[in-house]
C-alpha cells in the first residue's frame, strides 16, 4: 500500500508559507495593478487569507478568462491575485511528495526541468537508440484538448493515494471545482492545474515504462514519446495507449504519428536530431514578427527600449539552446536595418 501523507494543514496555513506564497505569487508580476493594490496593504490582506483558511471559510473568487492564439487557439482562465496566493500556499506544501513518484522523464511545471531540459534529453534518448537499432523510429502522441477533459473524479483518486489530509484535500476541491463545470476541466492558468495535470497522466508514464517497460519514452505535458526499433512495435503501442486512455484517464488522443527519427523530431519547442538541435519554425516565424514591430515601435516612440532588449534577450535565450547562429544573426541585423530606416529581408533557408 503506497505511504500517503497526512498532518500537512498546519504548516500549510502557517504565516511562513502564506509569506512565501505570497512573494512566489508575486515573483515577476509587482508592477501589475492587482499586486500593487494587494502589496499596498499585503500584511493586512494576508492575515484575511490567513484566518478565512484557520475557519474553513475560504472561498475562491471567479476566474478571469481571456483567449491566447499562439502557438493554437486556447483559453486561458487564472484566478485573481488574492487567490493565486492560496494557490502557491496549497502547491508548496504538497507538490514535494508528488515530486518523488514521477519520473525522471516528465518535464513540464517541473523544477530543474523545462523545454531545454526535455529537449537534451530526447536527444541523449536518440543517440542510444541509434546505437542500439541503427535506424530509429519515433511514436509521438498527444492529447485531444486535454485540461478540458481531466475527470475531477479520477485525479482526486490519483491525489488520494498520496495525500490524505481531509483539510488540504477539501481546499484542493475547492480550487479545483471554482470554474463552475460539471465534474470536469481544469483551468490552464492556475499552478494547482498544472500540478494536477501531471498526478493525471503520471499513470501514463508509470503504465508505458514500469508495466510496458518502454524506456526510451518522454513526456512535456500532454506531448509524449516513445522511441523503438520498427514501426510494428510502436504502432501496436499506438493501439494499446489508445484504448488505455480512453479506459482508465477518459481521454482521446488528437494525434499519434509514427515515423524515422532521420526526419528530426519537433517536441517541447525545438526539431532535434541525434546530431544537432534546430529551432521551431513557427517559433522563429513569430519571433521575427514581433521583434520586427517593436523595432518598428521604436522609431515612432511607441515601444520603449527596455520592453525591445528584453524581447531580443529571450529569443537570444531560446536561441542559446539549439544551432542557429545563422537565423538569429539574420534577425537582429533585419533589427538594426529597421532601426537605422533601411530595410532588410534574410532568406527563409536559414530558418
Amino acid at each position: 500500500m503506497p505511504i500517503t501523507a497526512n498532518g500537512l494543514w498546519d504548516e500549510l496555513i502557517s504565516w511562513d508559507n502564506l509569506v512565501q506564497a505570497y512573494q512566489a505569487a508575486r515573483k515577476s508580476k509587482r508592477y501589475k495593478p492587482d499586486v500593487l493594490r494587494f502589496h499596498r496593504q499585503w500584511e493586512e490582506r494576508l492575515l484575511n487569507i490567513h484566518n478565512h483558511l484557520v475557519w474553513g471559510s475560504w472561498e475562491p473568487q471567479p476566474f478571469s478568462a481571456f483567449p491566447v492564439y499562439e502557438p493554437k487557439e486556447r483559453l486561458i482562465e487564472a484566478p485573481t491575485f488574492a487567490d493565486r496566493i492560496v494557490h502557491h500556499a496549497l502547491h508548496r506544501i504538497v507538490e514535494p511528495y508528488f515530486e518523488r513518484r514521477f519520473i525522471d522523464h516528465s518535464y513540464a511545471c517541473r523544477k530543474g526541468k523545462g523545454t531545454h531540459a526535455a529537449c537534451h534529453a530526447l536527444q541523449r534518448m536518440l543517440r542510444r537508440g541509434q546505437r542500439q537499432w541503427d535506424k530509429v523510429y519515433v511514436l509521438q502522441a498527444d492529447i485531444r484538448r486535454y485540461f478540458p477533459h481531466i475527470r475531477h473524479d479520477r485525479l482526486f483518486r490519483q491525489i488520494r493515494r498520496t495525500i490524505r489530509d481531509e483539510r488540504a484535500l477539501a481546499l484542493w476541491t475547492r480550487i479545483i471545482e471554482a470554474n463552475g463545470t460539471a465534474g470536469v476541466g481544469l483551468p490552464i492558468g492556475a499552478l494547482t492545474s498544472q500540478l494536477g495535470a501531471n498526478i493525471y497522466l503520471d499513470t501514463l508514464d508509470h503504465h508505458v515504462t514500469n508495466h510496458l517497460g518502454h524506456g526510451n519514452y518522454i513526456r512535456y505535458m500532454d506531448d509524449w514519446i516513445v522511441l523503438g526499433p520498427d514501426k510494428a512495435r510502436l504502432d501496436g503501442l499506438r493501439k494499446e495507449l489508445t484504448g488505455w486512455l480512453a479506459d482508465e484517464l477518459g481521454l482521446t488522443l488528437s494525434k499519434a504519428h509514427i515515423y524515422p527519427a532521420s526526419q528530426g523530431v519537433d517536441f517541447a519547442g525545438y526539431r532535434t536530431w541525434p546530431t544537432h538541435i534546430k529551432p521551431r519554425k513557427r517559433n522563429v516565424r513569430r519571433a521575427r514578427r514581433r521583434l520586427k514591430q517593436l523595432a518598428s515601435g521604436r522609431i515612432a516612440g511607441q515601444t520603449e527600449r527596455q520592453r525591445l532588449r528584453s524581447s531580443a534577450a529571450s529569443f537570444a535565450g531560446y536561441m542559446r539552446h539549439c544551432d542557429g547562429r545563422t537565423t538569429i544573426q539574420g534577425i537582429l541585423r533585419e533589427m538594426s536595418a529597421i532601426l537605422t530606416r533601411e530595410y532588410y529581408r534574410p532568406s527563409d533557408e536559414a530558418i
